[in-house]
């Protein structure tokens, strides 16, 4: 397998698992309780060994293999190289951070990493300054990742749409989500009262 395939094919399973860690975010947009409901229902098929241990090697194979790329490739030509390109790179750093801060909480800090896990330094200044941009660009790095490989791959029209429409598309909707993520995590719950057990995070 070379290694733009094995790229690929890492990126495809952490794209599931990342979609289905965005619908959750989106399930605040119902409430806190709506949120860890969900979140509680969707970890038996996640936070098992199996399926953990292959997120968290697609994690490495994908960061790994997408740094060796954009060292090695040339600088790119078009708007959606250079789009996958930088999305990518944030991405990696990200998921690095991400995922170490996750492994931490559960595992040093002996906390559930849920709703409170994820909002304390979000909804707390000055944490929010560094942690709206964080996860604002985490989640508009993935749709434009998104777009910018489905606008290179995309050989046809759709209802009309060129595959450039549809990377704009793409791009649309990933704003809208974002947009709508955060105001479940954010502006709905403003002056939620975060339990004792995750003042560690915010310094209190």
């Amino acid at each position: 397998m070379t290694l733009k395939k094995l790229h690929y094919t890492s990126g495809l399973l952490l794209t599931l698992f990342i979609g289905i860690h965005l619908f959750n975010h989106l399930c605040s947009l119902g409430g806190i309780e709506s949120h860890i409901a969900v979140m509680k229902t969707l970890r038996p098929f996640y936070r098992n060994i199996l399926v953990e241990s292959l997120v968290l090697a697609a994690v490495v194979l994908q960061i790994l293999s997408g740094l060796k790329l954009f060292i090695g490739t040339r600088s790119a030509a078009s708007r959606a190289e250079k789009l996958q390109r930088w999305t990518g790179l944030y991405m990696a750093i990200f998921v690095v951070i991400h995922v170490s801060s996750v492994l931490v909480g559960r595992f040093v800090l002996h906390l559930d990493t849920n709703f409170y896990y994820g909002t304390a330094g979000l909804n707390t200044f000055p944490f929010s300054l560094f942690f709206v941009p964080y996860y604002g660009l985490a989640s508009l790095s993935f749709f434009g990742h998104l777009a910018a490989i489905h606008r290179q791959k995309m050989q046809y029209s759709f209802l009309g749409w060129t595959p450039g429409k549809q990377a704009i598309a793409i791009l649309t909707l990933g704003f809208l989500l974002t947009a709508a993520m955060f105001y479940g995590l954010t502006n709905r719950f403003r002056g939620v009262s975060v339990p004792a057990a995750y003042h560690v995070l915010i310094g209190k």
